[in-house]
């Protein structure tokens, strides 16, 4: 019999643990717009977000919430060139800001796709 609840409860922790994994938020990627330019960044996002914020080389702080213009993309302009890398901030979901560090790297390029790493 103990080998019977063993097999019922090993099933039912795999069955947890594919549900735990297939209910995982979606990784986080982003994608430099076409109309990026050395003082204009424009990022497309694969999942909604909201209050995004950027953080070029040599800055002290994050920028001010980049505009979102149509949906998932949102544009920081700047008066000097913009240098990477290039780190990222957002607010998350379930509450509270998420950072990525450096995920734009300095040679970016207009159409380039970039990991986040972050689920949401």
């Amino acid at each position: 019999m103990a080998s019977s609840s063993s097999s019922f409860l090993l099933a039912a922790v795999a069955l947890a643990a594919l549900f735990a994994v297939g209910s995982c938020g979606n990784e986080l990627t982003l994608t430099i717009g076409k109309d990026s330019s050395s003082t204009k960044l424009s990022l497309i996002t694969n999942i909604a977000i909201s209050e995004v914020s950027v953080k070029p080389k040599g800055a002290t702080d994050f920028s001010d919430d980049l505009k979102e213009s149509p949906a998932n993309t949102f544009t920081f302009d700047s008066k000097e060139p913009i240098k990477g890398p290039i780190s990222f901030r957002f607010a998350a979901k379930a509450g509270g800001y998420r950072v990525v560090d450096d995920v734009i790297p300095a040679d970016f390029k207009a159409g380039a796709v970039y990991k986040t790493g972050e689920q949401v």
